[in-house]
């Protein structure tokens, strides 16, 4: 399982600007304002060695009325929950009081703790760290997260304590792991009793039966698979009850170790925003992934075609899934959905071959050039297979940071029509430097070779 990370603090000394750049992304609330994080974020660290799971919090104020009583207590299920805590401080302001009594709470909690002084852009590092000793937590480390400063060698030091996350299983052991996963009370539990054909799970008409992922073992057909049952992902705001406090982070954790996702939907409640955030967060675990809609019986025509409306319109960037429309309690439509886990799965462990990807790269670059950057033409000439689960494919070329988003989505769409990889995410990273097949072009046959001149001659025309 990801280890996960817990960001600490007073309000508004930069938590959510850590975790956003932590984790690649804007999705933290970022402000110039103290108070704005209400609640725990959750995502994927992106910046470091490996990955791992990032927590942020609401500030620690040390006021004992309203609405940061709630976030104290957030705060303290983050730390439960998390493998290491940076505890955040403002290297600008210096040690405040309320630094003294939140680094006393914690010590209290046993946890590995990092004092971080952040906002130190603009200061010699051991000036910014040094009145911090006082906290009694070990050696400060200055950072700045807003410019990056320090931030990747402070992640890699703490991720080196921490035990090695186990490789994704294929076709070994438990054969491919699927976690199924959706928001409480949409019948997870029931589907998974249906694949297995025996009450191997309690399911019953109660939202958070399930505290816990468990793992199921089974065979199809002649296959193995482990089915991976989560504990529902509730609204943040709702998380009280302490039992419920692993729920999103075993969740998180599940699809991390799968290779294979079933987002299970519920027909009846319609697509909600905690569906779009869940969704969101298996397209950046890099899982295969089948969309279920369950509870599919019973629907009248006009409400059929509401909920493919919503799919369309509020899961837009899942159109690379399949979708099945299911009655997990009455088994309808249940038999296919092995087929898609399969199909799914293959396309997520392709492998792709260097001329394949190169001839494809050329015909789309041939068909639609990159836009000018800075005056120049991006110059796109050679891909190879960086990885699986999910497929990335290299680029090699000329100015290809400046490759706008809309020209990435063109290129995924041609390479995933080309080798069908549809039920999995395609990933494409961009590398400028040499040509690092140089010298292997004679292993392409002279057929595919004057392909090769031939596209190029037209490029270079054009």
């Amino acid at each position: 399982m990801l280890p996960v990370i817990a960001l600490v603090g007073r309000p508004n000394v930069g938590k959510s600007t850590l975790f956003n750049r932590l984790t690649r992304s804007r999705d933290a609330l970022v402000a110039d304002q103290p108070g704005l994080t209400r609640d725990r974020q959750y995502g994927v660290g992106r910046l470091g060695s490996r990955p791992y799971l990032v927590v942020d919090t609401g500030g620690i104020s040390g006021e004992k009325e309203g609405v940061e009583v709630l976030m104290d207590r957030q705060v303290r299920l983050a730390i439960e929950e998390a493998d290491h805590v940076f505890y955040l401080v403002d290297a600008r302001e210096g040690l405040a009081g309320a630094d003294e009594q939140i680094a006393a709470e914690l010590r209290k909690t046993g946890k590995p703790i990092t004092v971080v002084a952040n906002k130190s852009e603009s200061l010699d590092r051991d000036v910014a760290a040094a009145e911090f000793h006082a906290l009694g937590l070990g050696e400060p480390v200055a950072i700045s997260a807003a410019h990056g400063r320090g931030v990747k060698p402070l992640v890699n030091q703490v991720l080196d304590t921490l035990p090695p996350v186990e490789e994704i299983p294929e076709e070994e052991g438990g054969g491919v792991q699927i976690a199924v996963v959706g928001r409480p009370n949409v019948g997870k539990s029931t589907l998974i009793n249906r694949l297995l054909g025996e009450e191997r799970l309690v399911a019953f008409d109660k939202p958070g039966t399930t505290r816990d992922s468990i793992r199921v073992p089974f065979e199809h057909q002649g296959r193995s698979y482990t089915l991976i049952d989560t504990a529902g992902v509730r609204r943040r705001a709702r998380i009280n009850e302490a039992i419920e406090k692993f729920s999103i982070i075993k969740t998180l954790q599940a699809m991390e170790a799968a290779n294979v996702v079933l987002l299970v939907l519920d027909a009846h409640q319609g697509i909600s925003e905690q569906d779009a955030t869940l969704a969101g967060h298996v397209v950046d675990s890099g899982r295969a992934l089948v969309v279920v809609i369950n509870k599919w019986d019973g629907l009248q025509s006009d409400e059929r075609e509401r909920i493919k409306s919503e799919l369309e319109r509020k899961l837009p960037f899942l159109s690379f899934a399949e979708v099945m429309f299911i009655s997990a309690l009455h088994g309808t439509g249940v038999g296919h959905l092995m087929k898609a886990v399969d199909a799914a799965y293959s396309a997520a462990v392709s492998d792709l071959k260097t001329s394949d990807l190169t001839n494809i790269l050329e015909q789309a670059v041939m068909e639609h050039q990159p836009p000018l950057a800075r005056g120049r033409r991006i110059k796109l000439r050679y891909a190879h297979q960086g990885g699986k689960n999910p497929p990335i494919i290299v680029i090699h070329g000329n100015q290809t940071d400046a490759v706008p988003a809309s020209y990435q989505r063109y290129l995924v769409n041609r390479f995933r029509k080309a080798f069908k990889l549809w039920g999995t995410p395609v990933r494409i990273e961009f590398r400028t430097g040499d040509n690092p097949f140089k010298g292997r072009r004679n292993k392409l046959t002279p057929r595919q070779q004057h392909k090769r001149r031939r596209l190029m001659k037209h490029v270079k025309r054009k």
